[in-house]
């Protein structure tokens, strides 16, 4: 991603053409997308939304039964006291009884929270900004950005500030071309499926622009907050909820220019990176496969491709020794001993005792003979001396 496109163009919130500054793309966009870990991150920190709820530790205890004892033919189980009315004599307080308490039942002590790792929140987080950079993956998640001049979309700080009132801010996403994304959203409104309708969400509606900005005094938070489908987040308190709804990756992101110069010194780069963070790298820096095998410098080492039918001929293995000795490793040793008993009872080899009393028979005679050159040796020596001892006292 960044070596195809350095810089990213700044846009005009009013206009929407683009401005004569460029910024370079921050290193967090070409960071892996690791779809497995934001699934992981965005379950667990969902669940830190719940509050705890469950039932009344009475409920389905709540009667004056007591159980018959054996003796009555009827089961054992606590039943209703009293008479006159349909429930005495009932059973009570167990799950499979009529009004009895449920079966584990849910508590208000249970682990309803999660605990997440900083470094997993922020690989999570790098990962969704990644992908939000993909058009494939925006488009893909169900955004409408046909219109939009570039992916990601930066504004212009001077610009942005200016958006004060809703009706500029509306102005401003026809403006970008991110309007259309806007009235998807606000089409989707429904109501809720279930139970759901009782408790404070009646409605569901799809998500929208996420509006990603850095100075807090600007208008701009509340001029975008009444746009249905659209919100709002500083980059200092990015969340993988926003970033990636559902967990599914690709949201569509109007980001300003202070925020997205912002992104490098919150999260590094790979040259220098944050204290206690490193930016993830990716196994392969080229994924295109293709481009590499069918490269000049793979093709010179590797061998060219032999096409063509190969024939195998298969032996019969009382015929072919080798064909054998696949099935039978030992069969060339059986071959080998059963031609040496052929020959040894031909005559053609001496068998293995006479064989071994000849070697002997050579291995002393071999001795005697060493044992007599060296002997002949020492008199040739002690001759010598002699000679030479005769030839100093004369």
């Amino acid at each position: 991603m960044s070596t195809a496109r350095p810089v990213v163009a700044e846009l005009d919130a009013q206009t929407g053409k683009k401005t004569e500054k460029t910024i370079a793309l921050p290193d967090v966009f070409t960071a892996p997308i690791r779809t497995d870990v934001i699934a992981v991150v965005h379950r667990d920190m969902a669940k830190n939304r719940r509050q705890a709820h469950g039932i009344s530790p009475l409920v389905g205890i709540m009667y004056s039964a007591e159980s018959w004892h054996s003796g009555r033919a009827v089961a054992r189980i606590p039943r209703v006291n009293g008479g006159g009315t349909h429930r005495s004599g009932q059973a009570a307080f167990g799950n499979m009884t009529r009004g009895g308490h449920m079966y584990s039942p849910k508590t208000t002590y249970r682990r309803w929270h999660r605990r997440v790792s900083v470094n997993m929140r922020r690989y999570a987080i790098v990962s969704a900004l990644a992908a939000s950079a993909v058009p494939a993956l925006v488009m893909a998640r169900g955004h409408r950005i046909e219109k939009v001049p570039e992916v990601p979309l930066v504004l212009s700080a001077e610009s942005a500030a200016k958006i004060k009132k809703t009706k500029d801010a509306i102005a401003c996403l026809k403006a970008i071309g991110a309007y259309d994304d806007v009235e998807r959203a606000a089409k989707s409104r429904q109501l809720r499926a279930g139970k759901g309708k009782l408790r404070n969400r009646r409605h569901t509606m799809r998500r929208g622009p996420l509006v990603i900005y850095n100075d807090n005094k600007s208008g701009l938070t509340h001029a975008f907050r009444n746009v249905p489908g659209v919100d709002l987040c500083k980059v200092t308190r990015l969340s993988i909820l926003k970033l990636a709804p559902g967990a599914h990756v690709g949201r569509f992101i109007i980001w300003t220019a202070d925020a997205f110069e912002a992104l490098d010194k919150i999260y590094g780069t790979y040259e220098t990176p944050r204290k206690g963070f490193e930016l993830p790298r990716a196994k392969m820096a080229n994924t295109d496969l293709a481009r590499i095998m069918h490269s000049e410098a793979v093709k010179a080492v590797v061998k060219p491709a032999r096409y063509g039918k190969h024939s195998y001929v298969r032996c019969n293995p009382l015929r072919n020794l080798r064909a054998l000795a696949k099935l039978n490793p030992l069969a060339i040793a059986q071959r080998r001993s059963d031609i040496l008993i052929q020959r040894m009872k031909a005559g053609l080899v001496k068998p293995a005792e006479r064989k071994l009393k000849e070697q002997k028979e050579k291995k002393c005679c071999c001795k005697k003979a060493r044992i007599q050159a060296k002997k002949a040796v020492r008199k040739e020596i002690c001759a010598q001396h002699k000679k030479y001892v005769e030839a100093l006292l004369a």
